[in-house]
C-alpha cells in the first residue's frame, strides 16, 4: 500500500482505533496519536511512506492552531499581560539555560554541547500546551493567557536563535554576523509592524464584512489568511508559526472572531493528528542506548525546575501561587523544535549524534508526563498547594490589580437568536425596558448596524454548537429564537438541549407546522406574532365597538 490516499485512509483508522482504546482507558489521545506516529514510522512498523504529505497536512495544523489563538489575543490582553510574559519568559530562558548549562557540564560534555542542549531545555512546546489548555477551556483564564503569552516569548527565541545559527551556517562565524542579523532582525520586525497596522486599520475591516455575508467564505478566508501569512513569515526570515500568529491577532478585534474561531475548532483538530503522528515518525531512537540516565536527569530538571522557575517569577511580580503553578505546568517539556534545534548544531559540526539522542529522550519523557501533568494540575495542586506558600508575596497585588481592571458587564438576561424585523425590533423594546439582553446574527451588515445603535450583539451561527459555547447561554433567562427556518431551529434547539441549559425556550414562528416541530423538539413556550397580533387587534376593537360605562 504505497498510494498516499490509501496510506492516509490507513493511518485514520490507526489513530481512530489507538484513540478510541486511550478514550476507553482514560488517557490522553494526544499521547496515543504520538505513539501511533513511532509504530508506523521508521522506527516501528514502516507501515506509511507518505510523510511529504503527513508533513504538509501537520504544518496547515500547526498554521490553523497558531491562527485560533492570536484570534483569541485582542489588544487588551496584550496590555494588561504583556509584561509579566516578557519578564516571565526571559527569566525561564535565562534561568533554565544558565542551570542546565551547569548540570550538563556536571555530566562530562564539553561546553558547547552543554550550552546546545541547555538552550534546548528551554524550549516548550506551544502547539502541545494550546491543544491541552483548550480542551480544558483554559487558554481564557488568567494563568492560560499569561502562560500563551511567555511561549509566544518562547516561539520568538526559537527564531531568533535558527536564524543566527543559519546566519552562521552561511557566513562562519564572526562579529560582523551577529550586527548582519541583529539589524535584519530589527528591520523585518518593523516592517511586518507597519504592514500589520496597515492592514488592520484599512483592509481587513472592508474585507471581513464583505467575506462575512457567507459563511462558507468565511472559513475559507479565514483558512487563506492564516496559511497565506504563515507562508510569508516564513518567506520572511521569521517562522510560520508567527505569521499565522499574526494573522490571528489581526482579526482578533473583529467581531466576527468568535464565528471563525467555532468553525475552525473541528479543523484544527483533525488537522492537529497529522503533527502529533508526524512527531512521533520523526523521534529519532539510533543514539539513546547510552542516554538513557543522563536523560532522566534533566527530564526531572525540566518537569520540576522549569515550572519552579516560573513560580519564583510570577510569585515575585505580585501573582498567587496557584496562577503561578498552573502556569508553570506549561513548561514542564520540551518542544519539537528542541530537537531540531540539537540536528541544526550537528549540521553545523558543533555537536555530535549523542546530544541529539539526549534532548530526543528528554523530549518523549516530558512530554508523555507534563501531558499527565496538565491534565491533573487541580489534582496537583491540591495536594502540593500547601508546600508551595513560598512563591507567594502576603499581598499579590499584580493579581488584585488584575482582578480590579475586570469590569465584566451583566449578563444577559435575554438572548435572540435572530435579528429581522421581528428580533431586531424584540431587542430593543427590551433594551427600552431596561431588560439585559443580547441579540445574536449572521448577517454582518446587521450586527454592524445595530452595535452602531448601542445594542450588545454577537456575530455567529446559532445552529454551531462551538459558537454556542461562547455565549452565556448558561446564565440566562430566557432565550428566544427567531430564526424562520426549522431546520435552522433544529440545530439550535439540538444543541441548547445538548447544554442542558436552564432558561425558558422560546420559539417564534409563523405557522402550525413549524409550531408543532418546535415544541416537540424542546421549545418551552411558542410565539405566533401574527396570531397573537390578530388577538390584539380583535380585543382593540371589542373594546372600542363596546366602551364599558366607566369610559370617558
Amino acid at each position: 500500500m504505497h498510494e498516499p490516499f490509501a496510506e492516509l485512509a490507513l493511518l485514520l483508522l490507526i489513530a481512530a482505533g489507538v484513540g478510541a482504546v486511550a478514550v476507553r482507558l482514560r488517557q490522553p489521545v494526544l499521547i496515543a496519536y504520538i505513539v501511533v506516529g513511532i509504530a508506523v514510522g521508521p522506527a516501528g512498523l514502516e507501515l506509511v511512506t507518505s510523510h511529504d504529505q503527513i508533513d504538509l497536512l501537520a504544518q496547515i495544523g500547526v498554521a490553523v492552531l497558531l491562527f485560533l489563538v492570536g484570534l483569541k489575543l485582542d489588544l487588551q490582553h496584550v496590555r494588561h499581560i504583556g509584561p509579566v510574559a516578557l519578564a516571565t519568559g526571559l527569566g525561564q530562558l535565562a534561568f533554565t539555560i544558565a542551570i542546565g548549562f551547569v548540570l550538563i557540564l556536571a555530566m562530562g560534555r564539553d561546553w558547547l554541547t552543554a550550552l546546545y542542549v541547555a538552550v534546548a531545555l528551554t524550549f516548550s512546546s506551544t502547539i502541545i500546551i494550546i491543544k491541552l489548555l483548550s480542551d480544558k477551556r483554559e487558554l481564557e483564564s488568567l494563568h492560560g493567557r499569561i502562560a500563551v503569552g511567555f511561549l509566544i516569548v518562547q516561539d520568538i527565541a526559537v527564531v531568533l536563535a535558527m536564524m543566527a545559527m543559519s546566519a552562521l551556517r552561511a557566513t562562519g562565524e564572526g562579529e560582523a554576523v551577529w550586527w548582519m542579523v541583529a539589524g535584519s532582525i530589527l528591520g523585518r520586525v518593523l516592517v511586518a509592524a507597519a504592514l500589520l497596522y496597515v492592514l488592520m486599520r484599512y483592509v481587513l475591516p472592508p474585507l471581513m464584512r464583505t467575506m462575512a455575508k457567507s459563511q462558507e467564505l468565511l472559513l475559507i478566508f479565514a483558512i487563506a489568511w492564516g496559511t497565506a501569512l504563515a507562508a510569508f513569515g516564513e518567506w520572511a526570515g521569521f517562522s510560520k508559526e508567527a505569521g499565522a500568529f499574526l494573522a490571528g491577532f489581526s482579526l482578533a478585534s473583529t467581531h466576527f472572531r468568535d464565528a471563525i474561531g467555532a468553525r475552525l475548532t473541528g479543523i484544527r483538530d483533525f488537522l492537529l493528528l497529522f503533527f502529533f503522528i508526524d512527531l512521533g515518525a520523526k523521534l529519532d531512537f539510533s543514539a539513546l542506548g547510552s542516554e538513557v540516565w543522563p536523560s532522566l536527569g534533566l527530564s526531572l530538571f525540566v518537569l520540576i525546575g522549569n515550572p519552579l522557575i516560573v513560580m519564583a517569577i510570577m510569585g515575585f511580580m505580585g501573582y498567587r501561587k496557584r496562577t503561578g503553578f498552573m502556569a508553570g505546568l506549561t513548561v514542564a517539556q520540551i518542544s519539537e523544535f528542541s530537537i531540531i534545534f540539537v540536528a541544526m548544531g550537528i549540521t553545523l559540526g558543533h555537536v555530535g549524534a549523542d546530544a541529539l539522542g539526549l534532548t530526543t529522550l528528554v523530549g518523549i519523557i516530558t512530554i508523555a508526563l507534563s501531558t499527565y501533568m496538565i491534565l491533573y494540575s487541580q489534582p496537583l495542586f491540591e495536594w502540593l498547594g500547601p508546600w508551595l506558600g513560598m512563591f507567594e508575596r502576603h499581598r499579590p497585588h499584580r493579581e488584585l490589580a488584575v482582578e480590579r481592571q475586570r469590569r465584566p458587564d451583566a449578563p444577559p438576561q435575554v438572548i435572540i437568536f435572530g435579528l429581522g424585523r421581528y428580533g431586531a425590533h424584540l431587542l430593543a423594546r427590551l433594551h427600552q425596558q431596561g431588560v439585559a439582553a443580547m441579540g445574536v446574527d449572521f448577517d454582518p451588515e446587521t450586527v454592524r448596524h445595530l452595535r452602531h445603535r448601542g445594542f450588545a450583539v454577537r456575530f455567529g451561527d446559532g445552529e454551531d454548537p462551538a459558537f454556542l459555547d461562547t455565549l452565556p447561554v448558561s446564565t440566562a433567562q430566557w432565550i428566544v429564537t427567531t430564526l424562520p427556518t426549522w431546520e435552522s431551529n433544529r440545530g439550535l434547539l439540538h444543541a441548547l438541549r445538548a447544554m442542558a441549559v436552564p432558561g425558558t425556550i422560546t420559539g417564534v414562528v409563523g405557522d402550525e407546522v413549524h409550531r408543532r416541530a418546535l415544541h416537540e423538539a424542546g421549545a418551552s413556550r411558542i410565539i405566533n406574532p401574527f396570531l397573537d397580533s390578530a388577538d390584539h387587534t380583535a380585543q382593540l376593537m371589542v373594546d372600542a365597538l363596546n366602551p364599558s360605562e366607566d369610559s370617558p
